[in-house]
């Protein structure tokens, strides 16, 4: 999925500056193809959106939404749809998880990628 609009990268560039601790904390566990050799971007700006993290290989979004999503969960609906119909596949976990469960669900997301990788590009990923 290459599309997006260009003018979210300054905003994409500032989400990841003032990142959550719920992002950081998953973030440390993605970055540097840590999950299964697979490289994760952060704040990842796809068509006129931004999500949390996304690894373009495997077309995976992954979403941690915190209380600020509890008031604009049909605005969120609509957004993944849309990105699904690019064929954009998304995780969607609680901040609490994050924070409370780490290990549940990075297990939660390899779990995804055992169960969906062979739809993935053909090549297999750099090993961890």
């Amino acid at each position: 999925m290459s599309r997006y609009n260009r003018t979210l990268k300054p905003l994409a560039r500032e989400l990841r500056k003032n990142s959550t601790l719920s992002e950081v904390l998953l973030w440390n566990r993605l970055k540097g193809r840590q999950l299964k050799g697979y490289r994760f971007s952060m704040q990842r700006p796809i068509d006129n959106y931004i999500v949390d993290f996304y690894c373009s290989k495997l077309k995976l979004a992954i979403e941690i939404d915190g209380m600020t999503h509890d008031y604009k969960l049909e605005k969120d609906a609509e957004r993944q749809m849309l990105l699904e119909s690019f064929g954009v596949n998304f995780l969607r976990f609680q901040d609490r998880d994050i924070k409370q469960n780490l290990e549940g669900v990075l297990i939660a997301i390899e779990n995804w990628i055992d169960e969906n990788e062979a739809g993935a590009d053909s090549t297999t990923p750099a090993p961890p």
